[in-house]
């Protein structure tokens, strides 16, 4: 691919910036809808639940193709194809009138949006010279950070003030502002690589994604391992990661280029993916209901106290690409790990009661950990790759990053239901029918009045609030997990262009850092 025109490479990076949000967004703002959607489309809990699962699983089966589709057809005509099927997928969710067409049209945005985020982030690396990937890559970074954040907020303002159908439509117009300047701004490029396409490999390992997504999100509904769908899930994701991984040791041309993870540091920066992924999404969905669910806010008042979280990330996302040039990764990783556990401690003293701005506090805290260990890690991650294996490991680093996301939302999840039942447990076992003084003491039998009735309501809540603050105190400890892997990190060597002088290999060395 010819690089792009100087005076071009800004609004690129603005069409790329706007794609990824169109995908990132979209992950969590139905999740707001989705009650009203139930409604709409006269579907159960448990059927309502497939508008989310359909996204998810098939975005996770298409995300490892992005790579081979974007070396094999060139990155400009597949982020073309995918922005256009993306945006036509979306507005055919806002017309659908039955769950069948919107779950189709769910696993028509999942195949096309689940190439933006990755090869997005290729395209900038490949279009801009080395000295100015830090600030291009924290532009990026906006748009895949914020917009998670941003899809509850917008998703509820949207819903309260419009219809849960404008969930979909605000895409059209991001859409086409992104397809519009990328075909204006990106030059056409040719296949980078005729590796043959392993089906074998791609099989294996979209299977192996595809059905541990799956037993993710229904683990919950069908209550985890005591169910014969999430064991048999389970077991043949395993058996074909398994499969996966023989097949590609054996293979003279895998799905996945295996060399790749001979490189210490990427290998250790996709542990670390994993473990930013569990704590930057969960946070996004736990919250929400908590304002909600204890605390009596509206969707869109939640969404606003949770917007500081969003404004704090997109200025230290723009700090941290100055930091990484001229502090050690390890260091500024170490630290924005430290703001993001601080952040999740705080949030464990949450309850019943807690004033606002203790809210708008916490997201700020949390807002500025979340880039600088999102950030170097990025950095780290490409510095001793060779740029033939930038698409690929781009699309790896994402695959990672959403697994976590999706494995840290559903163990919070479901310790969130068990901690509730064990607390509701614990604080109701004094008021048992047969305790006749107790319940004389507070005014009559259970259920008697409307006083008795609304004890045991505030019975419920404080169990709630408790196994809130138990989930925050486990995200808290997890967060500090990645921390080891954060220490076996090496100081990247970034390569030099061909023909560069030392002096400028060493300046892209620096700025690589």
């Amino acid at each position: 691919m010819s690089p792009a025109a100087p005076g071009s490479r800004w609004l690129l990076a603005s069409a790329t910036v706007l794609a990824t949000l169109l995908y990132s967004i979209d992950s969590t703002i139905v999740n707001v809808a989705l009650p009203h959607m139930k409604a709409s489309l006269q579907a159960t809990q448990d059927q309502a639940a497939w508008i989310v699962t359909a996204y998810i699983v098939v975005s996770a089966i298409a995300t490892p193709l992005a790579g081979w589709l974007g070396g094999r057809f060139s990155l400009r005509r597949v982020l073309l194809i995918s922005i256009a099927g993306f945006t036509v997928g979306s507005i055919l969710c806002g017309i659908a009138t039955s769950l069948t067409q919107m779950v189709a049209f769910r696993m028509m945005q999942g195949a096309f949006g689940a190439a933006l985020v990755p090869l997005c982030q290729v395209v900038l690396l490949q279009e801009f010279p080395r000295e100015s990937h830090g600030r291009v890559m924290a532009l990026w970074g906006v748009g895949v950070m914020v917009g998670p954040i941003l899809g509850p907020t917008l998703g509820g303002w949207l819903t309260d003030e419009l219809s849960w159908r404008w969930a979909f439509y605000i895409n059209l117009p991001v859409g086409v502002l992104a397809w519009l300047a990328l075909v204006v701004a990106m030059p056409k490029g040719r296949a980078e690589q005729h590796r043959p396409f392993d089906v074998k490999g791609f099989v294996f390992l979209s299977l192996a994604v595809g059905l541990f997504q799956l037993m993710l999100d229904r683990g919950e509904t069908s209550d985890w391992f005591s169910s014969p769908e999430i064991v048999a899930e389970g077991f043949f994701a395993a058996v074909c990661i398994y499969m996966f991984i023989v097949h590609s040791l054996t293979s003279r041309h895998p799905f996945v280029d295996i060399h790749l993870f001979k490189d210490r540091n990427f290998t250790i920066a996709l542990l670390i993916q994993l473990c930013i992924g569990a704590f930057v999404l969960s946070p996004s969905v736990l919250l929400p209901t908590f304002l909600q669910q204890l605390q009596g806010y509206t969707p869109t008042q939640a969404g606003v106290l949770m917007a500081a979280r969003g404004v704090a990330s997109i200025f230290a996302m723009f700090a941290s690409a100055k930091l990484v040039t001229w502090i050690e990764p390890k260091r500024t990783l170490l630290v924005g790990i430290g703001l993001v556990a601080v952040s999740m401690w705080m949030m464990a003293g949450f309850d019943i009661d807690t004033p606002a701005r203790e809210f708008v506090i916490v997201g700020l805290v949390q807002g500025f950990g979340i880039p600088l260990a999102f950030m170097p890690i990025t950095f780290v991650a490409f510095a001793t790759l060779p740029d033939a294996s930038r698409t690929e490991a781009g699309v790896l680093l994402t695959l990672v990053r959403n697994i976590g996301g999706s494995a840290g939302i559903s163990v919070a999840i479901a310790l969130l239901s068990h901690s509730t039942q064990v607390n509701q447990s614990y604080l109701t076992e004094p008021f048992t029918p047969f305790a006749a003084a107790l319940w004389q003491a507070i005014g009559g039998g259970p259920g008697a009045n409307l006083a008795t009735a609304g004890l045991l309501g505030e019975i419920g809540r404080q169990a709630l609030a408790i196994a809130y603050s138990n989930d925050f105190h486990v995200l808290a400890a997890a967060t500090l997990l990645s921390v080891p892997c954060v220490l076996l990190l090496q100081r990247p060597r970034a390569r030099g262009p061909a023909g560069a002088k030392p002096a400028e290999t060493a300046a892209i060395t620096d700025a690589s850092h």
